[in-house]
């Protein structure tokens, strides 16, 4: 798994930080972080004690340093129609308690924002999902055995272009080691097409969207920032929504992230300069801000119903990328849920510890977790997914999904 898969659920392996295929930040023994009431839940509506378990289970067992999950009805303005649930710290050095008003870092929930984009100047009718990269990007995929004339835009979103990552090149294996230097995206492409070809059909790799991003300039003229601020993070109002570029701190209140260093410290990795996600997982936000961008995107006010159901045809994923069940549409990510149906969305991990995951339930219920530090084992990755789940199903009865 790769920076900004949305979760190594099937990792086992311990050590330093590391970033590999799948790419996760292990953590030393901690002590349980003391739980925290949510500082931002309503007082006046029914507690959620389920969600409130698995968040606490996640710091206390599991020993993330922070997790909040913000919760939205389908209908943002009934009573009681958002809640939250937090345990653990934002900050170590000052003991700021989690909450879910902070910014983070999104990792791969940026590739969603892109394959947004995409699709809308495919409604436009400016780019064509089924044409090849070399009708946009002349020249670009022409080495290693890789030819942009048999790699559809279509295949780019999806991962099934069968382009290796980047981030997989052994240089990344220690990623804290270049977490200041500046990256473009024809570097990190080249750099891809020196790999070797990737096992599988379906193979995640961020490459595959910062091409996306190339082709949404020279269709647009505009570079991809710029397109998906004005059409989506301008549009909807997204105030903590923005490209960090170059610099390394985040902007506004924010939690910290955490990672540990390969000498067995626990490391603040909340600098990093992100440009080597670029429009494949740089984006700061907040979960409040994911949750808006996700209930625009799922109610059509971003994309036309053609478009849409485009996002949403999937393929299998591959489950020691993902976890069983997943399955990748463009720039979606489809799962199973406990009580029925499924949820859509994505989640991103990056280097510096922060993960995010934004998911929409098929009653209209939108969940966007917030970790400070990434899960080191396979039971804290079922942990983290158990606490989408159970924020999407809690209240369900009858084996129906709630509202």
């Amino acid at each position: 798994m790769a920076i900004f898969l949305p979760t190594p659920a099937r990792r086992r392996r311990t050590g330093p930080v590391a970033l590999t295929l799948a790419l996760t930040c292990l953590l030393t023994a901690a002590p349980a972080a003391v739980a925290q009431p949510s500082r931002d839940a309503p007082r006046t509506c029914a507690p959620h004690p389920q969600v409130t378990r698995s968040v606490r289970h996640l710091v206390a067992h599991d020993h993330i340093t922070g997790a909040a999950v913000l919760v939205t009805g389908p209908d943002p303005a009934a009573p009681c129609a958002r809640w939250t649930a937090t345990d653990g710290t934002a900050d170590l050095r000052t003991g700021r308690p989690m909450n879910t008003t902070d910014r983070l870092r999104a990792g791969s929930v940026t590739k969603t924002f892109t394959a947004t984009v995409v699709l809308r100047l495919a409604a436009e009718r400016r780019l064509s999902l089924d044409a090849p990269v070399e009708r946009y990007l002349p020249g670009l995929i022409r080495a290693g055995g890789y030819d942009g004339r048999r790699i559809t835009v279509r295949q780019l979103l999806r991962h099934t272009s069968g382009l290796p990552d980047y981030l997989e090149a052994p240089e990344w294996q220690h990623p804290e080691r270049m977490r200041y230097r500046h990256f473009t995206p024809r570097r990190l492409i080249a750099r891809a097409l020196r790999l070797p070809r990737p096992e599988h059909t379906w193979h995640y790799a961020t490459t595959n969207y910062l091409i996306a991003g190339l082709i949404i300039r020279a269709v647009t003229g505009h570079s991809p920032e710029t397109e998906i601020t004005r059409r989506i993070i301008a549009a909807l109002g997204l105030r903590d929504t923005y490209w960090p570029g170059d610099e390394p701190r985040i902007k506004g209140p924010h939690s910290h992230s955490y990672f540990t260093s390969a000498d067995g410290h626990r490391v603040d990795g909340t600098a990093w300069n992100t440009t080597f996600g670029g429009v494949g997982g740089a984006l700061v936000s907040s979960p409040a801000d994911l949750t808006r961008f996700a209930t625009a995107l799922f109610t059509g006010r971003l994309l036309p119903a053609r478009q849409l159901a485009e996002m949403r045809r999937t393929v299998a994923a591959d489950p020691d990328r993902l976890w069983p069940g997943a399955r990748y549409g463009l720039g979606l990510i489809s799962s199973p849920l406990s009580c029925g149906g499924t949820w859509w969305g994505h989640a991103g991990t990056v280097p510096g510890g922060h993960r995010a995951l934004v998911a929409r339930g098929p009653g209209g219920r939108t969940a966007a977790v917030a970790l400070t530090e990434v899960p080191a084992t396979l039971e804290a990755e079922e942990d983290f997914l158990a606490i989408v789940d159970t924020a999407l199903c809690e209240g369900a009865s009858n084996g129906r999904t709630p509202a």
